[in-house]
């Protein structure tokens, strides 16, 4: 999209805007900003070399929170994000690509966000705010289900978890991909439509130039770099040879520079790379080009992205709202370790076979292709695995928090926080209170996060105490914390228990030296799962 059709979209939505009340100082923006399946150290704040300067600006003047969790995929996590509640609570227990025999029909695994939980768009556009919502959307197919009507007032969404991020490109034809607008289904995408471009476009044009009007609370869920992989080529270029030392020398590479940036102890013991990865040095000649050349395709993803939150940041500035707004941005998960070769994944395999993955057209709308385990246990190292397992690696995932108006800002802020967080935080910063402390409790769930809002004022040191435990599951991935220590299966059940402050990168089983400690978070597990209402998979329909 050009520069000039970009500006007329803004005029365009900005002129359909209703009035609104007059904001005043104590009710700031939000913008939340989601990257799809992004690793936790691809921006350069938090070691990676892909040129990401619009993140970086944001990082060093904001707060990086290197111990930020979410759920090992991205629909769990963004139901965790919009409710405050657990996943399985919200309707999303599993991915509603993915729910096995024994789980459908079950509560809790609807596969959709359910209407017992008040969405963070809901309470704030109840409350004056307006609400704002570009991307992908994961959270339900239906018109029901539909951004536009869970609280927001103005959508462009992506129903599906995926796409073609040229529009409907060739490895689309066989599946449906849906978009919509306010609500309506879009039946014609512009003709240099690129999913980043789009994105952020459409949200700029929903914000408009309101520096007077009610205060807003803004969604942009980006879907790079989610596979398929796929860039302008020219951003592709720009990574030409970058990485053709190998996933293993850039492990090396992104370790040595979160030791040098602070947010790596140099004595951390660092987990080893999946067996199933293939030594780099093993690889044929024609392997290791096609191999390089996704890692390549992954970089331009990332960049262009960046560029496009610069696009929204400018925006932000240029209406005098860059500062009374609090910007979260958050990847969903760990980087995504699929291999597609070994893929089962039906709608997988039938893309793959309308595919033209040849190494001249890697990373064009007709190519459909993933980069593999071991670009990502290059993004999560010092961690264990990546998405789709309940370890560090699948659930650690890149944050920031810029927001002048709190105390911690410019720094590194290395305590557990859930995503979950997030509702009671924003509704504090709001002067909102959650339904389900008003009349009619019984009708909305509880928000089970903790606000950061003590914290990030420095009246408190930690958010959530030492004596509380806290479980995730997925996919029979499980795991359970409390204080430091964490007791995680990857879905082989077997229980593995690890200290978290002496070892994040999950290195080293105490199970059998610290039986106490095991045997009491098992039991904190069995109360998590009855609670919220876990249904371990009888069949495992996902595993990277």
């Amino acid at each position: 999209m050009s520069l000039m059709r970009a500006f007329a979209l803004v005029l365009a939505v900005s002129s359909m805007t209703a009035p609104a009340a007059a904001k005043t100082p104590e009710r700031p923006n939000f913008l939340i900003i989601v990257a799809d399946d992004l690793g936790f150290s691809d921006i350069g704040a938090f070691g990676g070399e892909i040129a990401t300067p619009q993140l970086d600006a944001l990082a060093y003047q904001g707060l990086r929170l290197t111990g930020f969790h979410v759920a090992p995929t991205c629909s769990p996590t963004r139901s965790m994000l919009l409710s405050g509640t657990d996943n399985h609570r919200a309707g999303l227990g599993t991915m509603a690509e993915l729910v096995a025999p024994n789980q459908k029909g079950k509560p809790g695994h609807e596969g959709y966000l359910r209407r017992d939980v008040a969405t963070l768009a809901e309470i704030l556009a109840s409350s004056g705010y307006r609400t704002v919502f570009s991307g992908k959307w994961h959270l339900g197919l239906t018109a029901e289900q539909d951004p536009f009507a869970r609280g927001f007032q103005s959508s462009f969404a992506l129903l599906q978890g995926g796409h073609n991020h040229f529009g409907l490109g060739a490895s689309d034809r066989k599946g449906p991909t849906t978009y919509t607008r306010n609500g309506e289904v879009v039946t014609k995408l512009p003709d240099d439509f690129y999913s980043s471009d789009y994105f952020a476009q459409a949200l700029v044009a929903q914000i408009g130039g309101q520096s007077s009007e009610a205060p807003f609370f803004a969604y942009l869920a980006f879907t790079a770099p989610h596979w398929p992989l796929q860039a302008p080529r020219a951003d592709i270029e720009k990574y030409k040879g970058r990485y053709d030392a190998g996933y293993e020398a850039l492990r090396k590479q992104r370790i040595k520079r979160q030791i040098a940036l602070g947010l790596l102890d140099p004595k951390t013991p660092v987990h080893k790379a999946d067996s199933r990865t293939p030594r780099w040095s093993s690889l044929s000649a024609a392997d290791r080009a096609i191999t390089a050349r996704d890692m390549e395709i992954y970089a331009a993803m990332v960049d262009r992205m960046d560029r496009n939150i610069g696009l929204v940041i400018d925006h932000l500035r240029s209406i005098g709202e860059l500062d009374n707004t609090v910007i979260l941005f958050m990847a969903d998960n760990g980087a995504e370790g699929v291999d597609f070769a070994r893929s089962e994944l039906p709608s997988v395999k039938q893309r793959l076979a309308n595919a033209d993955n040849s190494l001249k057209s890697r990373g064009t709308a007709a190519s459909y292709v993933a980069y593999g385990p071991g670009w990502a246990q290059a993004a999560t190292a010092p961690s264990w695995l990546y998405k789709a397992y309940a370890t560090e690696g699948g659930t650690r995932a890149t944050a920031i928090l810029r927001y002048p108006g709190l105390a911690k800002q410019g720094g590194v802020a290395r305590e557990y926080l859930s995503v979950m967080d997030v509702v009671p935080t924003f509704l504090d910063l709001a002067g909102v209170a959650h339904p389900a402390e008003g009349a009619n409790p019984d009708r909305i769930q509880p928000v089970r996060g903790r606000s950061w809002s003590d914290w990030l004022r420095s009246r408190s040191d930690r958010v959530w105490p030492a004596d509380v435990a806290i479980g995730t599951e997925l996919f029979g991935s499980r795991a359970v914390r409390r204080g430091d220590w964490k007791l995680v299966d990857t879905g082989d059940g077997r229980w593995r228990l690890f200290n978290i402050a002496a070892d994040p990168g999950e290195t080293g089983d105490q199970a059998s030296r610290q039986r106490a400690i095991h045997a009491s978070l098992v039991g904190e597990w069995d109360r998590y799962a009855n609670d919220v209402g876990v249904i371990l998979p009888d069949q495992t329909l996902y595993r990277p």
